[in-house]
């Protein structure tokens, strides 16, 4: 048999192991925007807008507050990865606790700001003084569970460091779960407008928290050993978790700042392109569904070969995560070009918008082809802690975004798309050439 042969037959061999890893992931993010809808729905029914309004605003603002804080759950994977790889259970013991006390310090912090946080935020969306006010209420209810978020961004990080998808997929569907039967008893049954929505949120957050760390609990008895007070209260015996999330968050202010660029140039160019570009960017997020599942996989399966030093395991694992996140973006790429107008009718009844969505859909047919690199090296340099190298080609990609933006104004929204489709390309491209360059140097066997 050829060595081409041969490595091909073991990629597939790796299959399962990768949809085993993903599936999970995959579910869970289906049952993100779920929660959205009962949201919608429970307050979009009381009679006056303003409410719908107020909690909108209120979740933009901690979607993206609590997104700049994901390096909890990334960070804590990838590391995680590999002392499970070297069979370091005192390292996958002492992570969690590290990443555990980092999540409480700095959702302590949030509290403690919240006032000019939400202040500040709320400044910057700009939304009517009704809405506004009911968002501020909103606002100061959701971040007193800022420590309960944070601790299950480290916990599910933790589990899927150690390759254990499905408490990913048991912690989100409790949150959502209890989120959505408190939304409806407060909201429907207690009247209790768009608090009732923030109470459910803390109160459903803090329930996972409570699971999670009863399900650590649990794995921790079967790692055996203890904590030892020095490497939880020692600064130094952060370095390692400090210079990794570091670099994640620097990395997602980054990408932050690209999606919120591309948001605030599709408004000037008034609401009929802005509710056009909204609905176009929910097919960049139902494809995320599922390359984000096989980029996790790859994070928990590449951490773990290189924490073992068995970088041909690592090379399979890669290959095997890029055959089914190809698959998977080929795929997307072929349903929005058969069903792209029947998705957009779905997603919009306004016959303006649906008719500015179709002109700019070919972009959403290239895009999961493009993107799909991005995805799954994320992935890979996640499992890898090659974060430097991931924040790299963001502000390599913003060096590429904004210029080109600038040069090509005159063609409105198609201009913005080319940009922000650049972007998203010269991002993959630079975690190629990197991943292409430390395969022939730093992840190859040397045996």
């Amino acid at each position: 048999m050829s060595t081409s042969t041969s490595t091909f037959s073991s990629t597939l061999e790796r299959l399962p192991r990768i949809a085993g890893l993903a599936w999970p992931i995959i579910l869970s993010n289906i049952t993100v925007p779920l929660l959205g809808l009962v949201d919608t729905a429970v307050v979009g029914h009381l009679p006056d807008s303003r409410y719908l309004a107020g909690v909108t605003l209120g979740a933009t603002l901690f979607g993206f507050l609590y997104w700049g804080f994901g390096f909890l759950r990334m960070g804590t994977t990838g590391l995680t990865s590999q002392a499970l790889g070297r069979e370091r259970d005192d390292q996958v013991r002492h992570l969690l606790g590290q990443s555990l006390l980092l999540a409480g310090g700095i959702g302590l912090a949030l509290i403690l700001l919240g006032d000019p946080l939400i202040a500040l935020g709320l400044w910057l969306l700009d939304g009517s003084p009704e809405a506004t006010g009911l968002a501020e209420s909103y606002a100061a209810i959701r971040l007193l569970s800022a420590p309960a978020v944070l601790a299950n961004y480290a916990i599910l990080g933790w589990f899927l460091g150690q390759q254990n998808s499905r408490v990913t997929l048991l912690l989100l569907l409790t949150n959502n779960g209890v989120n959505i039967v408190l939304d409806v008893l407060f909201v429907v049954g207690l009247d209790m407008t768009s608090d009732g929505v923030a109470w459910a949120t803390v109160i459903a957050d803090y329930t996972t928290a409570a699971l999670g760390l009863w399900l650590c609990r649990r794995r921790l008895g079967r790692l055996g050993g203890h904590f030892e007070r020095a490497r939880l209260l020692t600064i130094g015996a952060y370095r390692e978790l400090f210079s990794v999330n570091a670099n994640l968050f620097v990395r997602t202010l980054g990408l932050l700042f690209a999606q919120a660029f591309f948001t605030a140039q599709g408004a000037s160019q008034g609401d009929t392109v802005l509710a056009a570009n909204a609905v176009l960017l929910q097919f960049i997020m139902l494809t995320s569904y599922g390359l984000d599942g096989f980029a996790n996989a790859a994070e928990a399966l590449t951490g773990h070969a290189i924490g073992r030093r068995r970088f041909d395991d690592f090379a399979l694992s890669v290959r095997a995560a890029a055959l089914c996140s190809l698959a998977t973006a080929a795929l997307a790429s072929l349903a929005f070009a058969l069903g792209g107008n029947a998705l957009i009718a779905l997603l919009t009844g306004l016959p303006e918008v649906r008719a500015t969505a179709a002109q700019f859909l070919p972009w959403m047919v290239a895009m999961p082809l493009i993107a799909v690199w991005s995805y799954l090296l994320d992935g890979v340099f996640i499992g890898a802690t090659a974060i430097a190298e991931m924040r790299n080609s963001i502000f390599i990609g913003l060096a590429v975004y904004l210029p080109l933006w600038w040069l090509t104004q005159g063609l409105g929204n198609h201009g913005l798309w080319l940009a922000f489709t650049t972007f998203t390309a010269v991002r993959s491209a630079v975690l190629v050439t990197y991943y292409l360059r430390y395969r022939s140097t730093r992840w190859r066997d040397t045996a």
